[in-house]
């Protein structure tokens, strides 16, 4: 079992997470329950099955729940594009939190081809 909060990929998910909370407050209220929500869940849900992976007892489940953060990732991204679409983020900050799914993906994307290879070499 690994400290998640050591996880490089969970740091950058987890400060994407708190940017999302920040940027969708200006959001519009008939949005609460609608892309708000979306954004934040889609985002939340990244860190929070980083986490979850790295408390599994096999290297096989841990991948699985990275591959779920990998899915949630991309929904926030384009949860992301549509509110940049619709108008309800402007520009510098939509190329922040661009960037931050960008570094957030390629981090999680290096966590779980060294789970892959660490489950070759070891075994589950």
């Amino acid at each position: 079992m690994r400290d998640y909060t050591k996880i490089d990929a969970w740091r950058l998910a987890d400060d994407l997470t708190v940017a999302v909370y920040e940027a969708t407050k200006g959001f519009p209220r008939d949005e609460l329950y609608g892309l708000t929500s979306q954004l934040r869940r889609a985002s939340s849900s990244v860190p929070a099955n980083i986490a979850e992976g790295s408390a599994r007892g096999t290297r096989k489940d841990c991948l699985h729940f990275l591959h779920i953060a990998r899915g949630s990732l991309s929904e926030a991204q384009y949860f992301i594009h549509l509110s940049s679409r619709l108008g309800y983020l402007q520009d510098p900050l939509i190329n922040q939190l661009h960037q931050q799914t960008k570094s957030a993906f390629a981090c999680l994307h290096g966590l779980i081809r060294a789970v892959e290879r660490e489950t070759v070499v070891s075994g589950p």
